[in-house]
């Protein structure tokens, strides 16, 4: 799997980027392009609820 910039350190400007990208490739609500932003592991979330790490 390809990493794309923008890359962890973040700043400011570089996370309300990588958080456009996201919300723009939601919006398409093209599954094969929201499939990119997850890993194989990745587990979906209801907002309603609350995840508590250990």
């Amino acid at each position: 799997m390809s990493r794309r910039p923008p890359l962890p350190p973040f700043t400011r400007e570089t996370a309300l980027e990588k958080v456009r990208m996201a919300e723009d490739g939601w919006n398409t609500r093209d599954p094969e392009k929201v499939s990119l932003a997850h890993t194989e592991d990745s587990r979906r979330r209801d907002r309603a609820e609350f995840v508590m790490e250990a």
